[in-house]
């Protein structure tokens, strides 16, 4: 089988045959698949060893693969369904090494650098956020991307606890590495107390465009994103959702919550404001499944996860 083989073939399991609850559970019932079978690979990586707070995002592709039961085939709005378009597969998860961090960030990079080879872009569940690390060092290695990050957090920081690779310094690294453009780079969501004033230089002198929640909220989706479409251009570019970017009381179950977040429905929003832009690769990160019992955090995650897909089934990328 090879990525000729028809549509047809990368459906998901129709509901009114096999109940959500039923069957193998893969990322939107999907089938899976290799990355030389489809064109956008969902991924995940059962990965916490960067967190500094709150763990339990190892479990996040797991418990979002079983909320993901719940995606249905046509996006509401635009009446189209992503999985006519382009054929998609869970490809499983990434290699890890729960007790050996550098180790783990090799294993990622190389499994990526295959689904890069094989021609298919990347949509990831998480795992903390270093994972997006190793998948840049993977399908940024030949120039840098922009990126459109959506987060609590700018994860621009140089270290904790004496390590320098942590779910709060993957895109200095990112940056450091010449993976990622800085001047492409736009962070929408941020909030909170920091722990030193100097928490966000590196980031402005670097270049990276730091929306913060009171200017988000001022100025509204539409306006935010018009902004960040501009700034990436029409150059290959990068999403990164954290789920922290939301409010807690909507998603509860993330390792560092930020109280005065984002609602989904302005997430959904702004994802779909994506529409057009060259997105290379997209991930979804901080589901804690153990820290929200009720599996809302890990649906939100799922949700803003076929969000993402629909747009990649138009981006301008084949």
């Amino acid at each position: 089988m090879n990525k000729r083989t028809s549509n047809a073939d990368f459906q998901p399991l129709d509901s009114g045959l096999v109940p959500r609850f039923a069957g193998l559970p893969t990322f939107m019932r999907l089938p899976i698949a290799r990355p030389d079978q489809v064109d956008i690979a969902l991924v995940g990586i059962p990965f916490d060893g960067g967190t500094t707070n709150r763990t339990g995002a190892r479990h996040g592709p797991r418990e979002i693969r079983n909320q993901s039961s719940l995606v249905r085939r046509v996006h509401h709005v635009t009446g189209q369904s992503p999985f006519d378009k382009m054929k998609v597969g869970d490809c499983g998860d990434a290699p890890i090494n729960p007790l050996d961090l550098m180790a783990t960030l090799e294993s990622i990079t190389a499994f990526y650098t295959e689904i890069h080879k094989a021609r298919a872009r990347p949509l990831t569940a998480g795992g903390d956020h270093l994972i997006s690390l190793p998948i840049l060092r993977a399908i940024a290695a030949k120039g840098p991307v922009g990126m459109i990050h959506f987060d609590a957090h700018s994860d621009t920081y140089d270290s904790f606890f004496g390590s320098r690779y942590n779910h709060g310094t993957p895109f200095r690294r990112a940056i450091e590495e010449g993976l990622l453009d800085p001047k492409r780079v736009i962070q929408i969501g941020i909030r909170g107390a920091i722990s030193d004033a100097s928490n966000y230089d590196f980031a402005r002198e670097a270049g990276v465009r730091i929306v913060f929640i009171e200017e988000f909220a001022e100025r509204g989706p539409k306006s935010v994103m018009e902004e960040a479409r501009k700034l990436v251009g029409n150059a290959p570019t990068y999403v990164s959702f954290d789920i922290d970017a939301l409010d807690p009381s909507i998603a509860p179950g993330t390792g560092t919550p930020e109280i005065g977040g984002i609602t989904t429905r302005e997430a959904q929003a702004m994802v779909r404001l994506l529409d057009g832009v060259d997105i290379i690769g997209a991930d979804l990160v901080e589901v804690s499944p153990p820290l929200d019992p009720t599996g809302s955090t890990a649906l939100a995650g799922a949700t803003m996860m076929f969000e993402l897909l629909c747009v990649m089934a138009n981006s301008p990328r084949r």
